[in-house]
């Protein structure tokens, strides 16, 4: 068999191109309300996580950014009122972020034309049935390249921000 002909670049090649092409059409109505992908992210990660908060390491984690890179989203969205931190209780190296009520009132906003978006461009071309399989597939692997994805998560099929 022809090395370029291998059925793992083909599916690697479509993987791609079907992530960067609906991050391009999701990310368009996102900046539309004044937020980068990477706001996104770290609000609905927050806004689906038990008491909608997280351990910024947790934060970091889930998200794939450094320490550093998530203190610095953190620190901008705490600048324009949608996220706060606090410190914890127990252990006064660590803190949590904690998306505020301004912060979900921006995610609502965002919300109808997200999934809108998602569901033209993404689930809405998939039957049900095969919408299960396929999010099911996802986790498998997910779990496996991002185990950190569920960071700081109780049960991450349940309560997980993006699982």
């Amino acid at each position: 068999m022809d090395a370029f002909e291998d059925p793992r670049l083909t599916a690697m090649g479509l993987f791609a191109e079907v992530y960067t092409g609906i991050a391009d059409k999701a990310n368009a109505g996102i900046a539309k309300a004044g937020l980068s992908d990477v706001d996104f992210e770290t609000l609905i990660r927050l806004a689906r996580s038990p008491r909608q908060s997280l351990r910024m390491s947790d934060l970091a984690a889930q998200t794939s950014l450094s320490t550093s890179g998530i203190t610095r989203v953190v620190d901008r969205l705490e600048r324009e009122g949608l996220v706060v931190r606090e410190a914890c209780a127990t252990d006064r190296r660590a803190s949590y972020a904690v998306i505020t009520e301004a912060g979900n009132a921006r995610l609502q906003q965002v919300l109808p034309q997200h999934l809108a978006d998602i569901e033209l461009w993404f689930t809405g071309l998939l039957a049900p049935e095969q919408l299960t399989i396929f999010l099911d597939m996802l986790r498998t692997i997910r779990d496996v390249v991002r185990p950190c994805a569920t960071a700081g998560v109780i049960n991450p099929r349940v309560d997980a921000g993006q699982g």
